[in-house]
């Protein structure tokens, strides 16, 4: 069995008159990417899971029909925030499987995120940085406030030096 793991070659048919170095190195990067996108496509295949008819299993955001055909319990966490897209950063970060539905009865609208019941303590989990993060940037001073700031620093030093250099004078 080892042996046949340390022989594994590659074979590689590049058809030309004169074949330089450019042209051998260009036919291993195509060949190195094919092999690639292979393993990613076997990859992909071993991720997905068939179920009962047929169906594929997804992952992450998905809509509201691919979440019900997974034959679980949905449970789901109204969410007001306009900037749902940094929650999508979360959720994918715990691999969390969601499905985003907006209600535009309200004026504001709200966002209600939908998952598996039995990703509760994850979701609560992601949804706990998500509301963290989103505190810690509304508790940043902008940064154009910064900017005023530092302004105005720098000017009240300056005038601090120009009186400074009013008050030596020459002195003889």
């Amino acid at each position: 069995m080892q042996d046949e793991v340390n022989e594994k070659t590659v074979s590689l048919c590049v058809n030309g008159g004169k074949i330089s170095a450019r042209i051998l190195k260009a036919a291993l990067q195509k060949a190195l990417a094919k092999m690639e996108q292979e393993k990613r496509e076997d990859k992909q295949r071993k991720t997905e899971k068939n179920v009962g008819k047929g169906d594929v299993i997804y992952r992450g955001k998905q809509s509201m029909e691919k979440l019900m055909r997974q034959d679980c319990q949905l449970s789901n966490i109204e969410v007001t925030d306009g900037n749902i897209k940094s929650f999508e950063k979360c959720a994918r970060k715990y691999g969390i499987d969601f499905s985003l539905k907006k209600d535009t009865s309200i004026s504001p609208p709200r966002y209600f995120v939908f998952f598996k019941a039995k990703d509760v303590d994850v979701m609560t989990a992601a949804f706990k940085e998500y509301t963290g993060k989103s505190l810690a940037k509304s508790k940043k001073p902008s940064i154009r406030k910064k900017l005023e700031q530092a302004k105005e620093r720098t000017a009240k030093h300056r005038e601090l030096e120009k009186t400074k250099q009013k008050e030596r004078g020459p002195e003889h």
